[in-house]
């Protein structure tokens, strides 16, 4: 075959020369690719001399802050761990410190003894049994208002800027006139409204289990038997009412006109009215006027035990003030014959005082006589003395009055 070299024939594959030359060439370039391996391998060292120290900087500066990393996200971690250790800490504190308070409160009781226990099961049992027994009652008030037939009838909104006008209450389709109405209206229908009222106030304290400072009882013997008449039970000096024992007859007679004024005793009179007096008389008689004050006194205390303020101005409407009794929030819920108790009538808490109920609801004025004194002379041109108008009906109204509140 051919050598590539120097083209002649051969038997062997290579030339002897011609591979004695290619070696030598080969060996002189492996040298000389030796020599300018080692001359780029020092010009390598000396390049890598001076960027060493910036790599080495590099390197350390990374570590640096794979270290920093890492101790940042501990940080983070702990923290975290922090946080929620406080948190139950704080949740420990509080749970300890309510633990001490109970302990403290548990020192104070009494120990638990069978008797104790005993007392609370009955109490819890009691306070349920006065909650029934105040929506009995109060289911029996609704029922009785049903029955009576206690609306109010008339009256109209204020419309258009227009002042409202208030309606007429009734009791059994019969209006109950205030105090000063009375004598528009004839003894029969009086009667016959006032006995209503009568039988309506007596259901409606027996539901509620409350007893009245006057007491109502009927000539015949019996509730609705003959004619009703009023008085003063036992009781304290509060209010004034105890020393009105005497009966006064609780309906007007078809031939009497019109009711007596009552006779009102020095002591009964309140001590602020220093410029009029009520004039005595030796032998006080029963009025239909001092019956019905006892009447409206009883409804303003019934009030009173089921927390319904009625005013000295307000106390004429029986109706209004039973209506208000009979959707009170609190009704039922105190009386004199359950638990929780209401003191016996009547307590210092109930402020109304008899004698200036009785005063507003006196419809005969002429029994309040004014005197002449040097100061109201002294006052004649400055202050319009009282005076007295007739009506044709036979009604006398006062006019220029200040001494107590009146229904007129």
């Amino acid at each position: 075959m051919d050598c590539t070299n120097c083209e002649r024939k051969q038997r062997q594959f290579f030339c002897e020369i011609c591979l004695k030359i290619h070696i030598g060439d080969f060996r002189n370039q492996t040298q000389h690719f030796a020599s300018d391996g080692l001359e780029q391998v020092e010009r390598a060292k000396k390049a890598l001399e001076t960027i060493g120290p910036a790599r080495t900087r590099r390197a350390t500066l990374a570590d640096y802050q794979i270290r920093v990393d890492e101790a940042l996200a501990g940080l983070g971690r702990l923290r975290k761990e922090n946080d929620k250790k406080r948190d139950r800490l704080r949740a420990l504190r509080e749970g300890l410190a309510a633990r001490r308070r109970t302990l403290s409160a548990a020192n104070l009781l009494p120990l638990p003894t069978p008797i104790n226990h005993a007392a609370q099961r009955e109490a819890q049992e009691l306070n349920a049994l006065s909650s029934t027994l105040a929506r009995a009652r109060s289911g029996l008030v609704q029922e009785l208002v049903e029955v009576f037939n206690v609306v109010e009838v008339g009256g109209r909104p204020p419309i258009g800027g227009k002042a409202g006008t208030k309606g007429e209450w009734t009791i059994g389709d019969l209006i109950l006139p205030v105090p000063g109405d009375i004598r528009r209206y004839p003894p029969d229908h009086i009667n016959a409204v006032i006995t209503h009222t009568i039988h309506f106030l007596s259901l409606l304290t027996f539901y509620l289990g409350v007893k009245l400072p006057f007491e109502v009882s009927w000539s015949g013997g019996k509730l609705g038997v003959g004619t009703p008449s009023i008085g003063a039970g036992r009781g304290p000096e509060n209010g004034g009412w105890a020393k009105w024992y005497l009966r006064h007859p609780l309906h007007l007679s078809s031939a009497a006109p019109a009711p007596a004024s009552p006779v009102v005793p020095k002591e009964a009179l309140p001590q602020p009215i220093a410029d009029s007096y009520i004039e005595q008389d030796p032998q006080p008689q029963s009025s239909f006027t001092t019956a019905l004050a006892m009447l409206l006194y009883n409804v303003c205390y019934l009030a009173y035990t089921q927390h319904v303020d009625v005013p000295l101005a307000q106390a004429g409407d029986v109706l209004s003030n039973l209506w208000s009794v009979c959707c009170s929030a609190d009704l039922g819920r105190k009386s004199h014959e359950t638990v929780p108790q209401l003191p016996a009538p009547t307590p210092p808490a109930f402020g109304l005082d008899f004698a200036q109920l009785l005063q507003a609801t006196t419809a005969h004025p002429a029994s309040r006589i004014r005197p002449r004194s040097s100061k109201a002379q002294g006052r004649k041109n400055r202050k319009d003395e009282s005076r007295i108008i007739e009506e044709e009906d036979g009604w006398d109204l006062v006019e220029g009055g200040n001494d107590g509140d009146g229904f007129l």
